[in-house]
C-alpha cells in the first residue's frame, strides 16, 4: 500500500467505526425521513492507493462497504469531474449528464450493444462493455473522453479480482467468464460455464478469494474460486428465476440477488452458498445498492417502476418509493454523497435522480434509446470490482 496521507489504516478504520457503524436501521415499515438518510458528516481523510498484487485488507473486518463513506474519495478520483456515464444500448451511444445541473452535456457514440459502464478497479478508467460489437471503449475519467476500443469477446458484463490483477469479462452469449490481464484486456484463461446459461452479474466475497455469478436463464446461481479460476458448485434458486444483480451484505455473510422473474430478493449464505431466505420487493426485481453508512440496500423494481428499500440488519423491506408517473429503473448507483441513487430507465429512454432521504424523484432526464448500466463518477473507495461500481 503506497501512503498518501498520514492517518493509518487502522486509525481511518477506527474512526469509521466509530463514526457510523453498520448496525442497521430499526426496521420500521413505515420509515421516517430521518431513518432513511444516509451519513453525510464529514469523513476522516487520508484514504490510501491499493498496489495490484495483492488483496487490500478491509478498513473495517465487520463491514465491506467501510471505504465508501461520504467524503473517503480516492486521491486517484477526488478531482474527477461529478457525471453520470450513460450507455445506450439501442443507440449505440453513450450519454453524459451532470450531477450539478441534471442535463446532459455530451454524447459519443460506441460500438454495437453497449451494456454497462465499469470502473476499473485503479479507478482510472470507465470501461464501456459493448456487448455485440465485441470491444471496450475506455473512457479518460478525468476527462470523461473516450478512447479507442480495445477487442474482447462478448463483453456483456466486467468485474476484476480484488487483488488487481485480472479482469473477469463476463461473456454471457459464450458461457465462459475470460479472465484477462487488468490493464491490457489480453486473455489469459477462458472458464467454461455451460450450465450458467445467461450468467451475467457477480460480487466477491469479504475476502475477495470467492465470486457467486448469476445465471439469468437458469434459475440459478454458480459459486466461482477466483484464485483458482475454477467452478466450486451451484445454487437452486427455483425453477423459474431470473437472477439479476448480486450484492455482498457489509458484514459479509449473505449475498443478496436481485430475482426479476420472482419479484424479490434471494438471500445466500456467503460461507456455504447456501439459499436461506428470501424478500419480496416488487415487479421485475432488478438492480441493488447499498447505502453509504452500509444499512439499506436499495432495490430497483424494473416491471413496476419503483424502490424498495430494505433494512440490512432485519432483512425485511422498510419502505417502497413510486416513482411519478411510472418507469423502468434498472441499474445505476449513488453519489458520491449518498444522497442521490440514479437508475436508467431502461424502457422509457430516461434517467433517474431519486432523493435517497425520502425516494422524492427530483429529476427525469431524457436520453437516448435503452439505457442500461450507467456509471455515476467518481465514487468513495480504494479500488474497483466492477459492474456500475461496487467500490472497497
Amino acid at each position: 500500500m503506497r501512503r498518501l496521507a498520514a492517518p493509518t489504516v487502522a486509525l481511518l478504520a477506527a474512526l469509521i467505526t466509530a463514526g457510523c457503524g453498520s448496525s442497521g436501521s430499526n426496521g420500521s415499515t413505515s420509515a421516517s425521513t430521518s431513518q432513511l438518510a444516509t451519513t453525510t458528516s464529514a469523513a476522516p481523510k487520508g484514504v490510501e492507493i491499493p498496489v495490484s498484487g495483492s488483496i487490500p485488507p478491509l478498513l473495517n473486518q465487520h463491514d465491506v462497504y467501510a471505504a465508501e463513506r461520504p467524503g473517503l474519495l480516492s486521491p486517484t478520483v477526488e478531482s474527477d469531474p461529478s457525471l453520470v456515464y450513460v450507455p445506450n444500448s439501442e443507440s449505440n451511444t453513450v450519454d453524459v449528464i451532470s450531477q450539478k445541473s441534471m442535463k446532459i452535456i455530451n454524447n459519443f457514440p460506441v460500438d454495437k450493444l453497449p451494456q454497462h459502464v465499469v470502473p476499473s478497479w485503479d479507478l482510472k478508467t470507465l470501461w464501456v462493455t459493448n456487448d455485440l460489437g465485441n470491444t471496450l471503449t475506455p473512457i479518460n475519467a478525468k476527462t470523461g473522453k473516450p478512447g479507442a476500443p480495445v477487442a474482447v469477446d462478448d463483453p456483456y458484463n466486467l468485474y476484476f479480482t480484488a487483488d488487481g490483477t485480472r479482469a473477469i469479462v463476463v461473456a454471457e452469449a459464450l458461457r465462459r467468464l475470460d479472465f484477462r490481464d487488468a490493464t491490457t484486456m489480453k486473455l489469459k484463461h477462458s472458464l467454461a460455464v455451460p450450465d450458467c446459461k445467461g450468467v451475467d452479474h457477480m460480487d466477491l466475497t469479504s475476502d475477495g478469494k470467492r465470486a457467486l455469478v448469476s445465471c439469468e436463464f437458469a434459475g440459478r446461481m454458480i459459486s466461482i474460486d477466483v484464485q483458482k479460476e475454477k467452478v466450486l458448485g451451484s445454487t437452486e434458486l427455483s425453477p423459474m428465476a431470473m437472477p439479476q444483480d448480486v450484492k455482498l451484505s457489509p458484514d459479509g455473510r449473505r449475498f443478496y440477488i436481485a430475482d426479476m422473474a420472482s419479484n424479490g430478493v434471494w438471500v445466500v449464505s456467503a460461507k456455504t452458498f447456501k439459499k436461506i431466505g428470501f424478500i419480496a420487493t416488487g415487479k421485475g426485481t432488478h438492480g441493488l445498492y447499498p447505502s453509504r453508512d452500509s444499512r439499506l440496500l436499495y432495490v430497483s423494481n424494473r416491471g413496476e417502476g419503483s424502490i424498495s428499500v430494505i433494512s440490512f440488519k432485519t432483512g425485511k423491506p422498510i419502505a417502497k418509493w413510486q416513482i411519478p408517473g411510472g418507469g423502468s429503473p434498472d441499474m445505476g448507483g449513488l453519489s458520491a454523497d449518498g444522497k442521490v441513487l440514479w437508475l436508467s430507465g431502461r424502457y422509457n429512454s430516461e434517467v433517474y435522480a431519486i432523493r435517497t432521504r425520502d425516494g422524492h424523484l427530483i429529476k427525469r432526464i431524457g436520453v437516448s434509446s435503452s439505457p442500461h448500466g450507467l456509471a455515476v463518477w467518481p465514487q468513495p473507495g480504494r479500488y474497483s470490482i466492477g459492474h456500475t461500481g461496487i467500490l472497497r
